[in-house]
């Protein structure tokens, strides 16, 4: 039997294009207590962008946190003030990201060769977000660093700075030779150099990320870390979510799939009214009957019709239409 010592702490990870504000919003009807993150927001774009368009979000999102890409200690320092304003109850600076994009704004995954200049910019961060947590997220490694002593002496310097949460995915960065996608797959998982951190650095809160699928997976994870980061999966597969939710956080599901897509029409209409396209929202829909039969119904449905001039929030209800006669009577019935 599974026990939790402690509130463990369950997040989703950023995920460019995917974890944007209608995702949050669709996520959260899984789990009431799982921690979302934004999409990377660079600093160019909080600076000298439109602030709503990126930093915006909707009250049920809470707990969500903002994560920022940049490498100038005053420019995260004032976005972090920007974001702290916003009401994001976590704020995370990215140095995990390996992408071209990314390292040729010197940040992501490149900035963990110079600990020194992140140890600027969480001090930076820290003080200019007064009471909004800041956290880094990083790698194991980047290239051909050794990898022990390189995380150690990465996770010093953000801990002199005053982080008290790291995020690690436990596989090295390579960012000459492998694409994002690659760099997510190909690379090694090793868990236990990430949990030599939480040895070495037992007043900081470790939070493993990489490769976790499952309920399972994420409680034997528990017995090591202060909490577990679950990135493609709850994306995929959002029901998983459900199961943790119950299990770490004792909060049972009593909404079906098909409650959980009914309650996004009003949201879909709200926004619609606002100029946000159907098909903007119900992209993040697709996995919602994800091993289920009618699953591959829904996710057709969803992905050639919401585009249509003049879609609607009933999209949702001609998806479940369909999917219930996919299903038969039997199965339901079951």
């Amino acid at each position: 039997m599974y026990h939790v010592k402690q509130t463990p702490e369950i997040s989703v990870a950023p995920m460019l294009d995917w974890t944007d504000r209608h995702c949050r919003v669709f996520l959260r009807s899984f789990a009431p207590h799982v921690r979302l993150y934004t999409e990377m927001v660079t600093t160019g774009a909080i600076i000298f962008g439109d602030r709503d368009r990126y930093l915006a979000f909707s009250p049920s999102e809470h707990p969500v946190a903002l994560q920022l890409g940049g490498s100038d200690p005053a420019h995260l320092g004032q976005c972090a003030a920007i974001g702290a304003d916003y009401g994001y109850d976590e704020i995370n600076l990215n140095c995990g990201c390996p992408s071209d994009r990314v390292q040729n704004g010197a940040f992501g995954a490149c900035l963990m060769k110079d600990p020194g200049r992140v140890g600027d910019c969480v001090s930076n961060m820290i003080n200019a977000a007064q009471d909004t947590e800041i956290t880094v997220k990083c790698r194991i490694g980047v290239d051909e660093c050794v990898d022990e002593e390189f995380l150690h002496a990465f996770v010093k310097s953000i801990h002199e700075a005053g982080c008290r949460k790291v995020i690690i995915h436990a596989r090295k960065a390579w960012l000459k030779g492998l694409s994002p996608k690659e760099n997510r797959e190909i690379p090694p998982l090793r868990y236990d150099i990430a949990a030599g951190i939480k040895t070495a650095f037992p007043d900081m809160r470790v939070i493993v990320n990489g490769g976790i699928k499952t309920l399972a997976e994420t409680q034997s994870h528990l017995d090591t870390f202060d909490g577990v980061m679950i990135g493609r999966e709850a994306y995929q597969n959002p029901w998983v979510l459900t199961e943790i939710e119950q299990a770490l956080y004792g909060h049972p599901t009593t909404a079906s799939r098909a409650d959980i897509a009914r309650a996004m029409i009003p949201y879909i209409e709200e926004r619609r009214a606002t100029g946000t396209p159907v098909k903007s929202i119900t992209r993040h829909m697709l996995g919602l009957y994800q091993g289920q039969r009618g699953g591959r119904v829904w996710r057709r449905i969803l992905s050639t019709e919401a585009h249509l001039p003049g879609t609607t929030g009933a999209i949702i209800e001609t998806a479940l239409a369909a999917v219930d006669q996919a299903v038969g009577p039997e199965w339901i019935a079951a």
